[in-house]
């Protein structure tokens, strides 16, 4: 039991790795930047983000596939973060040269962690999917999801709708590991759903970005946020079934 559970820990660590250095290095570098370094820190975040990566390639502990998950998130959040600075969402409050508009590059790779984490837990643990919806219902449902965190600024919010379309997707499909048996993947949604939560709650701790409840005093990040990621979470797990094409043998479709 504790070998498995020992497998099971250092699994995930590695799964998350990408997530894991981005955190500690937002909480790192809030504890200790000072103004008058010649580097602002967020530029100095998305280049330590971006050495990461050309390690992991270097070494082979990350494929040139996974790199395309990788940057197709990035481009993906960074558009996101883009209309939800634009609308007051949230606020990056420090300077930085690497930008666009008042959004700092390093903030497409947090998105990115958690596509690395799906991508790279799926090859780590050979995860095979049984009763999976056909790929492109899927994109569709993910596809609506991500439109609706843009368009529930102007019209009604459809995320409860949608969230009773993915339970009726997905209900039935199950994620098999070889080493631990199998697990529902509206199971999986949720708990990334919450890590994701957990270190948005880090993230405007330290400052480096701001909710509108969180300039006077800081305030845990709202509870309603939590539907929101695990809504991202069918985004991530979509995009990576269409990205990583040459791993779709795997999913048997019930």
């Amino acid at each position: 039991m504790l070998s498995k559970l020992t497998a099971f820990v250092k699994f995930q660590f590695s799964a998350a790795i990408f997530g894991i250095f981005i955190l500690a290095s937002i909480m790192v570098t809030s504890a200790i930047w000072q103004e008058s370094w010649p580097v602002y820190r967020y530029d100095f975040l998305f280049v330590a983000v971006l050495a990461l990566q050309g390690w992991l390639l270097a070494t082979g502990r990350e494929t040139w596939a996974e790199a395309r998950v990788i940057f197709a998130f990035h481009i993906v959040g960074v558009i996101m973060e883009i209309f939800k600075t634009s609308v007051g969402a949230w606020v990056y409050p420090e300077p930085s040269l690497l930008k666009i508009g008042g959004v700092p590059l390093f903030t497409g790779f947090m998105y990115s962690a958690v596509g690395s984490y799906i991508a790279r837990g799926w090859k780590l643990a050979d995860m095979k999917l049984t009763g999976a919806p056909l790929e492109w219902v899927g994109g569709l449902l993910a596809l609506a999801i991500y439109i609706n965190f843009y368009s529930h600024h102007f019209i009604p919010d459809v995320r409860y709708a949608l969230m009773g379309i993915t339970i009726f997707l997905y209900w039935r499909c199950w994620a098999h590991f070889p080493q631990w048996g199998r697990v529902p993947v509206l199971a999986i949604f949720v708990f990334v759903g919450v890590l994701v939560y957990a270190a948005e709650n880090i993230g405007s701790f330290s400052g480096t970005w701001l909710y509108p409840n969180q300039h006077d005093e800081w305030r845990p990040v709202p509870i309603g946020k939590l539907g929101s990621w695990i809504l991202l979470m069918i985004v991530s797990f979509s995009l990576v079934r269409l990205v990583k094409r040459d791993r779709l043998d795997q999913i048997n479709h019930a």
